[in-house]
């Protein structure tokens, strides 16, 4: 019994290890566009609105949020949140989806 516990709990932190890390959240490139404002929009407007996404924290206390945006055949354009240490977004930044 004690064996096959081990089994399984092996399998299934293997199962974790080999899955791809999860891209960031998905949104239309339009809604990103329209709804975010550098100097404006705040980091608690982006999470009602938007939602969690991946982020990098700096140690300046400023913040890197990744949306992505469906483009078609599987494709995903970026579109990179950057959120001052006050909590207003400062800039983004848009990149298309890469050639396939």
């Amino acid at each position: 019994m004690r064996r096959a516990a081990l089994l399984l709990a092996a399998l299934l932190l293997a199962g974790c290890a080999t899955q791809a890390v999860p891209p960031g959240r998905s949104v239309a490139a339009e809604r990103l566009a329209s709804g975010i404002v550098p100097g404006r929009t705040t980091k608690a407007e982006l999470l009602a609105a938007f939602g969690k996404t991946r982020s990098v924290v700096f140690d300046s206390g400023y913040e890197a949020w990744l949306y992505q945006s469906p483009a078609g055949a599987g494709r995903f354009a970026e579109f990179v949140v950057l959120i001052a240490p006050s909590g207003v977004v400062a800039k983004t930044r848009q990149r298309p989806p890469a050639a396939p």
